[in-house]
């Protein structure tokens, strides 16, 4: 009677060890593009072009062959001398979509992409340069990732677009514990607030509107299921702790 007692008591405590340790998790959880076939050839359609939002910071320079005429229409922090060409100010995007050109005033750029830009600033600078060339680049291109990622963090975007899987690439990929079917794009539209998900583990994502990134968009991975219990192991194993020194203390003093 003594040993069936044990036994079962044994058996007890290995269940709760058990319970406490198990956790699922599969293949299909941590892959990305699944669905893509060997040799398969994807073409998307899937197309993007970068356009200015509000508080975009704006480096523009314009220049021509005679350097003295683009001048007025550059802006420079301090004065130019001693050979020394002083540091270049950046514009800012107002509230209103505009920002103050010099000579031209105000202009609105708001919605605009860099090519459309510079062929409306070209316009506009026709009666004052000749054949003028503009360079535009987008200074706050930053992108925020956050959640099940090795280093969450914000980072700078090199050239105008970035898709999903290359900042993902920035911030060293997703750890085992992030959920990769639902991840989560968070983007600002003139203060307008947009959530899109995205499932990296389909070659759909190829075609997702948030595949190409824009200024500011903060990532959010999620945790997946084993990370959900993962996070509650130590009360478990806590609750298990106690449950088999009490299972073990009644055993003992059932043998006596």
């Amino acid at each position: 009677m003594i040993r069936k007692k044990i036994e079962l008591s044994t058996y007890l405590v290995l269940v709760v060890i058990g319970l406490v340790v198990t956790s699922c998790g599969s293949k299909k959880d941590v892959v990305y593009f699944q669905d893509a076939q060997d040799y398969e050839t994807i073409v998307s359609d899937n197309s993007h072009n970068n356009t200015f939002k509000i508080d975009d910071v704006l480096s523009i320079n314009v220049s021509t062959l005679d350097a003295e005429a683009s001048l007025p229409f550059n802006v420079f922090k301090g004065i130019q001398g001693n050979g020394s060409r002083p540091e270049q100010l950046d514009y800012i995007v107002d509230k209103q979509g505009n920002i103050d050109f010099p000579v031209l005033g105000e202009v609105k750029l708001l919605g605009l992409t860099p090519e459309e830009t510079k062929k409306m600033l070209k316009e506009k600078l026709q009666p004052y340069l000749k054949n003028p060339i503009i360079n535009i680049r987008l200074v706050n291109f930053t992108v925020t990732i956050l959640g099940q990622v090795n280093n969450p963090g914000t980072y700078f975007a090199n050239g105008e677009q970035i898709t999903i899987l290359e900042a993902i690439g920035l911030a060293n990929d997703l750890n085992i514990k992030g959920m990769r079917n639902n991840v989560l794009v968070i983007r600002d539209f003139n203060g307008t607030k947009v959530y899109t998900r995205i499932d990296l583990t389909s070659k759909d994502a190829l075609n997702s509107p948030v595949y190409y990134l824009t200024q500011n968009d903060v990532v959010y991975v999620q945790p997946n299921k084993s990370a959900v219990t993962s996070s509650t192991l130590d009360n478990r194993a806590g609750v298990a702790i106690s449950i088999a020194s009490l299972l073990i203390t009644t055993t003992l003093i059932l043998i006596r």
